[in-house]
């Protein structure tokens, strides 16, 4: 084939690209020009700092004004599971321990109260879905804050109640033994609010026919709860067990507020281990390689519950 007819192809390739292109943008280009300003907003300040701080996790990189990293390999991913004894190990096992407790009870409570909900007039469902939603609008700090006094060991109100049946009183966060329960505890009583919402949005809509179906059948009210209202409802449950489970793995304000000074590494968990190295030792490397840690087993749950819990409901 000759030089000319080689340029010629090229040339019309070039033009069909151009064209299609053209097309694309026609068709396409108001929806990108309006979601552009997100994706800028997106791109410098949330993937810029993760792709950034996925390099300073394989460098040795000290606080300072100007950069300085060194390639460190791998070496801070394996500091982070030896340095200070292990800390970090252990951080990994009470988030562990934290996450299955609070994940567990959250979506079993909010269930519960939404079953309740679900049965009452629209009226009082409405009062109830908007007094257990309070805790979602109000700050974590706050929260925690509130908790710390409750579990007070000198006139915190738990204390009160077993100095009223004679009991001795417990030092619910200075107490290196259940510190960690603590913490756990203050979670579970305070009401899942996220739950108890969509769940109750999820129960809603689904047919009634189901239920006056089975209830020809002979089905009682458990019965029909846990062969119609729970398979339908899955997509949903799955939702929150993954909402809940990254919550949970990245808890911090409750450790952080609750916790006093002096109690060790009983309640450590991976984000304090995080800020402990980052932003108190300006240990960058390693910090960014913990968190990186905390991303691969939060991804590895996340599959992990998607490939037990996922379904293909219609109705």
């Amino acid at each position: 084939m000759s030089h000319i007819a080689l340029e010629k192809q090229a040339g019309q390739r070039q033009r069909g690209v151009v064209a299609s292109l053209r097309r694309f943008f026609k068709a396409y280009g108001w929806g990108y020009a309006f979601i552009f300003p997100s994706m800028l907003v997106f791109a410098i300040f949330t993937l810029a700092p993760v792709l950034w701080a996925l390099l300073i996790s394989f460098q040795s990189y000290d606080y300072t004004f100007i950069w300085n990293g060194k390639w460190a390999g791998l070496s801070n991913y394996v500091h982070a599971f030896t340095t200070e004894g292990g800390v970090f190990g252990q951080a990994i096992k009470n988030t562990l321990y934290y996450t299955v407790i609070t994940v567990t009870a959250n979506i079993l409570i909010a269930l519960i109260l939404s079953s309740l909900i679900q049965g009452r007039s629209k009226p009082w469902r409405t009062f109830f879905l908007s007094a257990f939603y309070l805790p979602a609008v109000t700050s974590v700090v706050i929260i925690a804050i509130t908790w710390r006094w409750i579990y007070n060991s000198e006139y915190g109100f738990l204390n009160y109640i077993l100095g009223a049946f004679h009991l001795a009183a417990v030092r619910w966060l200075s107490d290196p033994n259940i510190v960690l329960n603590s913490i756990t505890l203050s979670t579970v009583l305070t009401v899942p609010a996220t739950g108890v919402v969509l769940f109750n949005a999820a129960m809603g809509s689904i047919p009634t026919e189901y239920y006056e179906a089975a209830m020809l059948d002979g089905a009682g009210p458990l019965r029909r709860w846990w062969h119609i209202t729970l398979p339908l409802i899955r997509p949903t449950t799955l939702y929150l067990v993954v909402l809940y489970t990254i919550a949970s793995f990245e808890v911090f304000e409750k450790v952080f507020v609750m916790v006093p000074a002096g109690v060790g590494d009983s309640a450590q968990v991976i984000v304090t281990q995080i800020y402990q190295n980052g932003f108190q030792q300006f240990r960058y490397g390693l910090a960014s390689a913990q968190a990186f840690v905390l991303f691969l087993m939060i991804a590895a749950v996340a599959l992990v519950q998607f490939r037990f819990l996922r379904s293909d409901v219609e109705y």
